[in-house]
């Protein structure tokens, strides 16, 4: 007695042949495939969209040459359009990109009503990072403020691929500013600006290459410390110089009692030069102070009174 497939069990039905099964999994899973790779975007693939359009498209564009020939040359005025050098046009028929990228720099060609097109400025731009609140490594608030310069190097990429190319590299800039110094000491972030520069360009620049962005450079101007810790670091830094004043100045007399340790013992060699240190001193204390007098007293005269 055979049942139903429907009523058999969880076992049998596992176990049941699965080619079938495998093969319309592949088949599904090709066809989903190919409807995700139709519905990239052109402009990853450079393909014509102009012809995508159907009848109604031909249509109105036939009618849209119709037009610009009945009112010729009038028509020249709005179908001629020129961009400057630093400047390209992306064109847009009928909502889809028109072939051959960005058109520029010089004269160009539209048709009314069903084209339209963006221009886009490929000079290099500046942008202020504003002063943001970052907390270091080692728990110190700090506010830094940066500069980036960006410019756009794929016109019809930062058209279609992005709503406010501009305005999303300036957020994304403040963002990777507080995530990059969010990693570092205060020591690394006074000490390594050229090495936090390098870094955040580089992940400036991946990030914004599929924007057709491509970030040039990027400076870090300012870091502001709290009040408090300026001074605490100003009396540290204070501390440590005195500390290495009082050093030299030990090592400076140790080094001056050494000396004056074998002098005594030349001299100790020879009574003579005693008395010439003597009547040396005597000499320089007379070009200094001309007022002062002085009394010569051998000290063995004072001994012999000791000694009583």
């Amino acid at each position: 007695m055979s049942l139903p497939s429907d009523k058999l069990p969880l076992r049998n039905v596992m176990s049941l042949p699965s080619s079938a099964g495998s093969q319309r999994s592949q088949h599904s899973q090709q066809g989903y495939t190919g409807r995700y790779r139709d519905r990239q975007p052109s402009v990853m693939y450079g393909e014509d969209n102009s012809g995508d359009n159907g009848l109604c498209g031909v249509l109105l564009t036939l009618i849209s040459w119709l037009l610009v020939l009945c009112t010729l040359p009038f028509s020249l005025c709005v179908c001629f359009r020129v961009v400057q050098e630093y400047e390209r046009a992306v064109i847009f028929r009928l909502g889809r990109l028109l072939s051959g990228g960005a058109r520029g720099p010089g004269i160009f060609f539209i048709l009314p009503c069903i084209e339209n097109y963006t221009k886009i400025d490929m000079r290099t731009s500046v942008f202020d990072v504003p002063p943001q609140e970052v907390l270091t490594k080692d728990s110190v608030t700090v506010s830094v403020d940066a500069v980036v310069y960006y410019r756009v190097s794929n016109a019809t990429i930062s058209v279609a691929n992005v709503e406010n190319a501009h305005h999303s590299t300036r957020l994304l800039a403040q963002t990777t500013l507080r995530n990059m110094l969010g990693t570092k000491n205060l020591h690394e972030i006074l000490g390594d600006r050229d090495g936090i520069s390098a870094s955040m360009q580089n992940s400036l620049d991946s990030a914004t290459d599929n924007w057709g962005i491509k970030v040039e450079r990027v400076e870090v101007k300012d870091v502001r410390l709290p009040v408090q810790l300026q001074r605490a670091m100003a009396a540290e830094a204070e501390a440590a110089r005195e500390a290495r004043a009082k050093v030299i100045a030990a090592e400076g007399e140790s080094k001056a009692s050494r000396a004056l340790k074998e002098a005594a013992d030349v001299m100790k060699e020879s009574p003579s030069a005693l008395q010439l240190r003597y009547l040396q001193t005597l000499n320089s204390i007379s070009a200094e102070k001309n007022s002062t007098i002085i009394f010569p007293l051998p000290i063995d005269f004072m001994s012999q009174f000791v000694n009583k």
